[in-house]
C-alpha cells in the first residue's frame, strides 16, 4: 500500500538523481570559465567541485536509503541501510561541505582582508570534527545526548558562518553581493532551524529516554548492533519527524554545494577579477 512516506521518498530519490545530473553540468561550466579564472583560483574551484561530487553523491545515496540512525530504522533492509555504513558515508560527506565552507571563507576573508572571516575559518572545520565524533558516540551508544551535542556544534557553526558573512558584507562588490546575500539567508535559516527544530527535538528524546530508565549500549554492543541489518518501516508517524531535516539536507544544502563551486571570485572594491 503506497503510504505518504513512499511519496516523499520516491520524490527525494528523483531530485537526487537531478542533482548528480547538475553535479556534471557543474563540472562542465567551470571547465568553460577555466580561461578567465586565475590558475590558482580555477585549482581551488576544482578542490570545491571534487567536494561536492563527494557531498551529492553521499546525499544521493542516503536519499535511496534513508535510515534512522538510534532507531536502526530504514526504508530497505539491506546491508548497505545499515547505520554504520551510513553513518561513514555521512560523516565523509559532511566533512567535505564543512571544507568546502572553509575554502572558500578563506579566500573571501583573505582577499577583501577580514580577520573575522580568516578567523571563523580556522574555527569551523575543527568544531564540525568534534560534532562528528558526538555524533558516532550517539550512534553507537543510541543515547541521545550525543546527538544533542553534535547538532548544537552544527549550530554553533552556523552561528560563526553568519558572523563571517556580515562582517564580509561591506568590502564585496555589487556582484559579489548576491552570492553572499544567498549565503547569508541560507545560513540564518540554518541558524534558526537548528535552533528551533533539530536541537529542540533531539533534546526532547533525549529527556523522555532519561525518565524512561533508557539502557544505553556498550562501544562494544554499539558496533556490533550498528553492523546489523535494519528495520524497515514505511509507517508516517516513525519518519514525521525526520522527513524535514532530511528533506532540506538532501535538496538545498547540496544545492548550495554545488553553488559553491562557482562563487565570484572575492576581491575589494576597485580591484578588477582576471
Amino acid at each position: 500500500m503506497m503510504t505518504g512516506v513512499h511519496v516523499w521518498w520516491y520524490l527525494l530519490s528523483l531530485v537526487s538523481i537531478s542533482n548528480i545530473t547538475a553535479w556534471f553540468y557543474s563540472a562542465r561550466r567551470l571547465t568553460g570559465r577555466k580561461p578567465e579564472l586565475l590558475p590558482d583560483i580555477y585549482r581551488a574551484r576544482r578542490v570545491l567541485l571534487w567536494l561536492s561530487a563527494i557531498y551529492v553523491l553521499v546525499c544521493a545515496f542516503r536519499s535511496f536509503l534513508p535510515r534512522i540512525d538510534l532507531e536502526r530504522i530504514c526504508l530497505v533492509e539491506s546491508w548497505l541501510s545499515s547505520m554504520l555504513v551510513g553513518r561513514t558515508l555521512a560523516t565523509i560527506a559532511e566533512l567535505a561541505f564543512i571544507l568546502q565552507c572553509a575554502i572558500l571563507l578563506r579566500e573571501a576573508g583573505r582577499g577583501l582582508q577580514v580577520r573575522t572571516a580568516v578567523g571563523v575559518f580556522w574555527s569551523v572545520v575543527p568544531l564540525v570534527v568534534i560534532a562528528e565524533g558526538f555524533s558516532w558516540y550517539a550512534v553507537i551508544t543510541t543515547n541521545y545526548l550525543g546527538s544533542v551535542i553534535e547538532e548544537s556544534l552544527w549550530l554553533i557553526t552556523g552561528i560563526l558562518l553568519v558572523i563571517s558573512f556580515i562582517a564580509l558584507w561591506p568590502r564585496v562588490t555589487d556582484g559579489q553581493r548576491y552570492f553572499l546575500g544567498a549565503a547569508m539567508a541560507y545560513g540564518i535559516g540554518f541558524v534558526l532551524f537548528m535552533a528551533t527544530v533539530d536541537v529542540p527535538m533531539y533534546w526532547t528524546r533525549w529527556l523522555a529516554d532519561s525518565a524512561g530508565g533508557v539502557t544505553y549500549l556498550s562501544l562494544q554492543e554499539g558496533i556490533q548492533d550498528a553492523a546489523r541489518m535494519c528495520t524497515a518501516s514505511f509507517e508516517w508517524s516513525v519518519w514525521r519527524e525526520e522527513i524535514p531535516w532530511m528533506t532540506l539536507y538532501f535538496t538545498v544544502t547540496v544545492w548550495v554545494s554545488l553553488l559553491m563551486v562557482h562563487a565570484p571570485v572575492f576581491l575589494n572594491k576597485g580591484q578588477r577579477a582576471p
